[in-house]
C-alpha cells in the first residue's frame, strides 16, 4: 500500500491522480490533501477518500473548510506551513507535485528533504532551482518520476538504454490553439481564444503557456536536469496531433517514441507505480484510425517564448527563476485583460535584460531571485507607456 501526499489535489493532475487511486484502492491510500480555495471540491475529496490532512492557502478558508466538515474529520492547516506539513508527513510515501507554478518549489524540496519520493508535475520546480533540486533528490537518496507528458515519454523511452548513447531528447508539442496564426492575429488573440486548447484539458495558466510555447521552453530546462541534458542535445518538434508524447534519438541513428492519446492518467500512472504499469481507463491507441503524423521545427519568430527559456538556461543559474516569475506575472496580466497576447513575451524579455544572473547556494536564494522578478516585472507592466510602446 502506498501512500500519498497530493500537493494541488484540486487542479486538474490532483484530480486525474485521485481518479486512478480510486480505481485502484488496494494500492495507495491517501494521507494528505492541499487545495488553493476550491473548498468544494476539496470537501467532496475529502469525504471520499479520508486524508488524515489538508491545507488550503489562507487562515480563513481554513476556518471556512472546518465549518462545513463533520467532527472527527482531517487536521487542517494553511499557507506555506501547510503546504510543507503537507508534503513532510511522516508516513507518506510519495509525493505528488502538481501545484502550479513556483508555488511549488519549497514544499518540494521540503519533501525531498524528509525522503519522500516525488511524482513531479510542477515543472517550475525544475525551472527555477534545478541544480538545487538535483542535488536534494542525490544527497537524500530519493526517487523524482516525471509526470509531464513529455517527460515521462523521455523517461520511458530511456527505459533499457544507456544515457551515454543519447544523440538528442526530442520534446514534441502540439503547436497550441495558433500554430497557423499570422502575426496579425497573434495581436488579436482573446483570451477565450487562447483557452481553447485543440488537444488537452489543463488549467488557465498551463493552457495560456500551451498557446504562447512559453510551456515548451519550461519543458526544455526542467528537462536538462531531469536528464542530464546540455540544452544542446534538446529540441522541440511540432506534433499537431499529440499522439507521440516526446522521443530520445540515439547515436546508432534509431528513435524510441512513446505513444498515446492525449491523457494525463497514463503519466500519471506510471510515476505512481512505476516499474510496473496498472490499468487507467485511458482509451486505447487506435493506429489504424490517424491519417498520418506530422512534425514541424518551431516559429521563433511567432513565438518567441521558447527562445526566451533556451536563452534562460544558457545565461546562468538565477535565469531562468527570473524568466519563470515574469511569466506568471505575464500570464496573469493577459488573463486580467491588462495585456494583449503578444505583450506576454515582450514583458517577459524585458524583465530579463534587466536582471545580471548569479549563482544560487539554497532555496532561498531561489525565492529571491523569483522575488525580483515578479517585482520587476510588476514594475515594468506599470509602466503606462508599456502596451502604447507595444502597440506600435
Amino acid at each position: 500500500m502506498k501512500k500519498l501526499g497530493i500537493l494541488g489535489s484540486t487542479g486538474s493532475i490532483g484530480v486525474s491522480t485521485l481518479d486512478i487511486v480510486a480505481a485502484h484502492r488496494d494500492r495507495f491510500e491517501v494521507v494528505a490533501l492541499t487545495a488553493g480555495s476550491n473548498l468544494e471540491l476539496l470537501k467532496r475529496q475529502i469525504e471520499e477518500f479520508s486524508p488524515r490532512l489538508v491545507a488550503v492557502a489562507t487562515e480563513e478558508l481554513a476556518r471556512e473548510l472546518a465549518r462545513t466538515l463533520p467532527p472527527g474529520g482531517p487536521e487542517i492547516l494553511c499557507g506555506i506551513e501547510g503546504l510543507i506539513a503537507a508534503a513532510t508527513a511522516g508516513e507518506i510515501d510519495m509525493v505528488v507535485a502538481a501545484i502550479v507554478g513556483a508555488a511549488g518549489l519549497v514544499p518540494t524540496a521540503a519533501a525531498i528533504k524528509a525522503g519522500k519520493d516525488v511524482a513531479l508535475a510542477n515543472k517550475e520546480t525544475l525551472v527555477t532551482a534545478g541544480r538545487l533540486i538535483m542535488e536534494l533528490v542525490e544527497a537524500h537518496k530519493v526517487k523524482l518520476y516525471p509526470v509531464d507528458s513529455e517527460h515521462s515519454a523521455v523517461f520511458q523511452s530511456l527505459q533499457g538504454h544507456r544515457r551515454e548513447d543519447v544523440r538528442r531528447i526530442i520534446l514534441t508539442a502540439s503547436g497550441g490553439p495558433f500554430f497557423n496564426w499570422s502575426r496579425e492575429e497573434l495581436a488579436q488573440v482573446t483570451i477565450d481564444d487562447a483557452l481553447n486548447h485543440p488537444n488537452w484539458s489543463m488549467g488557465r495558466k498551463i493552457t495560456i503557456d500551451s498557446a504562447t510555447m512559453m510551456n515548451k521552453g519550461l519543458e526544455v530546462i526542467e528537462a536538462r536536469w531531469l536528464f542530464d541534458m546540455p540544452a544542446e542535445k534538446i529540441a522541440v518538434n511540432i506534433h499537431p496531433q499529440s499522439v507521440i508524447h516526446s522521443m530520445v534519438e540515439y547515436v546508432d541513428g534509431c528513435v524510441m517514441a512513446q505513444l498515446g492519446v492525449p491523457d494525463m492518467k497514463a503519466p500519471i500512472a506510471y510515476a505512481l507505480t512505476y516499474p510496473e504499469r496498472v490499468p487507467t481507463g485511458v482509451k486505447p491507441l487506435d493506429l489504424t484510425a490517424l491519417s498520418g503524423l506530422s512534425f514541424f521545427n518551431p516559429d521563433h519568430d511567432r513565438f518567441p517564448a521558447l527562445k526566451l527559456a533556451y536563452r534562460a538556461l544558457a545565461s546562468g543559474e538565477s535565469m531562468p527563476a527570473v524568466l519563470n516569475a515574469a511569466n506568471e506575472v505575464a500570464v496573469d496580466a493577459f488573463l486580467g485583460g491588462r495585456i494583449r497576447f503578444t505583450e506576454i513575451p515582450v514583458l517577459i524579455e524585458r524583465t530579463m535584460d534587466l536582471h545580471q544572473p548569479h549563482p544560487f547556494a539554497t532555496i532561498e536564494d531561489v525565492l529571491f531571485a523569483d522575488r525580483w522578478g515578479r517585482e520587476k516585472a510588476r514594475e515594468i507592466l506599470s509602466n503606462a507607456e508599456f502596451g502604447v510602446r507595444n502597440a506600435e
